[in-house]
């Protein structure tokens, strides 16, 4: 489990799995809750991950800018858990997620899903709080869901590779690009619905993705403080290796490596897990000329 959640080859997975951990927690929590006739243990826990549409609320509640992206929703007065809304979030995540793992890398999409997740809060918490029409249908408890994070994904992605082809049943090939301005445009029209809440956080997230990979092309990384975040805390509980000091009579002269000889298997595999991790560019350029070697043969 630990390998899991420090190994960033795969972002998308990690960011999966502590979505569902989440999930199943807070539903067992609801059972329990309701069995025991324990509501307000239940209604406590969930309110610490609902981001409160007023501005004086979410005031006393600021983490929530972060956890909502990472809870979704439940009814504790019916016991309904919407199972139908992470599993479109999860496979939506593990479909785009996979492809922006494969040419950017795990360490930014677990940064943009952040991003994403911050960037769709304070567009609903501007919303509700700004405009007339919004501020008059603020009357609610808050909102949870991933799809403003997994909005920021699909429109990041869609924005680098526009014409990648996404193979659909019964529609067969689709453009993602199509596909990510068909939920942009259906999320605008729900903006005044009553899941309007939840479509106008989509809108802040995919606006987020589209301004990261711009960004990303000229240079920018906005996420990179995220990243450096989570390898200070990943190192806090990596193992320090006891440091052996040793003393040689004659510096061995290094082997001159011949540059027709053989790539290692290992070599290769070692690179290819670098371009999972940081993408393409994360390679020096020995590695990128070596990458070059093995696809002439």
């Amino acid at each position: 489990m630990r390998n899991i959640f420090f190994n960033q080859k795969s972002g998308y997975t990690q960011l999966i799995l502590i979505n569902v951990i989440i999930f199943v927690a807070m539903g067992a929590l609801m059972v329990f809750s309701k069995i025991l006739d324990l509501g307000i243990v239940f209604t406590s826990v969930y309110e610490q991950f609902s981001i409160p549409p007023r501005l004086f609320d979410f005031i006393q509640k600021p983490w929530t800018l972060i956890t909502f992206s990472f809870a979704h929703h439940f009814n504790y007065e019916s016991g309904y858990a919407d199972i139908l809304h992470i599993l479109f979030n999860m496979l939506v995540l593990y479909w785009f997620g996979r492809l922006f793992v494969e040419y950017l890398g795990g360490e930014k999409i677990i940064a943009l899903y952040v991003l994403g997740g911050i960037a769709s809060g304070l567009t609903y918490l501007l919303v509700f709080n700004t405009i007339p029409y919004f501020k008059e249908i603020s009357n609610f408890s808050g909102m949870v869901g991933a799809s403003g994070a997994v909005f920021a994904i699909m429109v990041a992605i869609s924005t680098l590779l526009p014409d990648y082809t996404f193979y659909l049943i019964f529609l067969g090939p689709v453009k993602i690009k199509y596909i990510v301005g068909f939920y942009i445009v259906t999320s605008f029209l729900g903006s005044i619905g009553s899941n309007s809440g939840g479509n106008i956080a989509h809108l802040g997230g995919a606006l987020m993705g589209y301004i990261y990979i711009k960004q990303l092309n000229i240079g920018v990384d906005w996420g990179r403080w995220i990243t450096e975040t989570i390898g200070a805390f990943k190192n806090m509980f990596r193992p320090r290796k006891n440091i052996k000091v040793t003393y040689r009579k004659t510096k061995p002269t290094p082997k001159k490596k011949n540059e027709n000889e053989e790539i290692s298997q290992i070599e290769i595999d070692n690179i290819l897990d670098k371009i999972s991790e940081g993408g393409y560019q994360s390679l020096t350029k020995e590695e990128k000329e070596k990458l070059f070697k093995v696809s002439k043969k």
